[in-house]
């Protein structure tokens, strides 16, 4: 029928068509420009893949003992997300080792952002262009500033690795144990003063500690990538079985009965730092062989955590050499 539309060959009106007719004139020029590379799917939070990640990491912390093993080391905790230029730039220059660079399209570039871009080429790791609103869901308040670093998690040694470490190389074993020690800038001090002095090693608690997040590695100036750091499911048990193969256990307190210029040190022994508030805990102060205190010459009360374990290590690698 002529009046029938759909015959063939029949030419719909203009106005019918869908869709936008005319160009934009460029107005929407930024709606066509490439987004960059897609990033992982454990960094996209809610892709299902970051979904079970986190979820992992949250029953292994639950469940001491039942995280996965590779090369040895425990793994725990999930992959890191460091946010921020400053806090960026200052990882990469320390080594901390990552896997991502992320850096948001349209970020305004400085000296910072240049020098991460560029420490991140040089180390080999991924350089992802992502949207800001992926860096934004990573961020709990959107202070990432452009750029995020991904910091994988951390493989720790077993306990006993420790010692057959030291005693590989015939040297009498050197550690340190950490209990209630919560703030990871402490750890990482006390770990860059074990490996300055000639340590083996530092174990700690798998509750209640600090744990090798990226402020710790930062703060260690890198030592935590030459030092093992085991964690130990009961750190009274360790301290334990270290003692049974011949290791003096010794905690530090400021009411100690044995002054560090009494101690020798020269044995295999292991210094049992507590927290600046809390001190030892009560099992682990009753398992040390002596509990040891650093004279003052002032009327201060106690040292910092990992200032006093630096102490206390310099003193014990003087009386080594000697």
């Amino acid at each position: 029928m002529a009046g029938n539309s759909s015959r063939r060959g029949a030419i719909r009106k203009a106005g019918t068509k869908k869709g936008q007719v005319a160009g934009s004139g460029g107005q929407r020029r930024k709606g066509l420009e490439g987004r960059g590379a897609t990033p992982p799917a454990e960094a996209r939070t809610k892709h299902p893949a970051a979904k079970r990640a986190a979820r992992a990491a949250r029953d292994a912390e639950k469940q001491p003992g039942r995280g996965r093993q590779t090369a040895g080391r425990k793994v725990l905790d999930g992959p890191e997300n460091v946010l921020g230029r400053n806090p960026v730039v200052e990882c990469l220059r320390a080594g901390v080792p990552a896997t991502a660079l992320y850096v948001a399209v349209g970020t305004e570039s400085d000296d910072r952002l240049k020098e991460s871009v560029q420490r991140a080429a040089d180390a080999g790791i991924s350089i992802l262009e992502v949207p800001r609103t992926d860096l934004d869901r990573l961020s709990a308040n959107g202070m990432h500033q452009g750029i995020a670093l991904q910091v994988p998690p951390y493989r720790y040694a077993h306990p006993d690795d420790l010692i057959a470490e030291a005693r590989k190389h015939q040297e009498a074993p050197l550690l340190v144990a950490l209990d209630n020690i919560t703030d990871p800038r402490n750890l990482g001090a006390v770990v860059r003063s074990v490996a300055a002095f000639g340590g083996h090693g530092v174990v700690i608690p798998e509750r209640r500690s600090a744990s090798v997040t990226a402020v710790a590695w930062r703060t260690s100036a890198g030592a935590a990538a030459r030092l093992p750091i085991a964690r130990a499911t009961n750190l009274t048990r360790t301290l334990k079985d270290w003692a049974s193969k011949g290791v003096q256990v010794v905690g530090l307190d400021a009411g100690g009965d044995t002054t560090l210029d009494e101690f020798d040190g020269s044995g295999p022994v292991v210094v049992v730092v507590g927290s600046e508030g809390k001190g030892l805990s009560r099992l682990v102060r009753e398992n040390c062989d002596a509990i040891l205190s650093i004279p003052m010459a002032g009327p201060v009360e106690s040292l910092n955590a990992s200032v006093a374990a630096g102490v206390v290590l310099a003193d014990i690698a003087r009386r080594r050499r000697s």
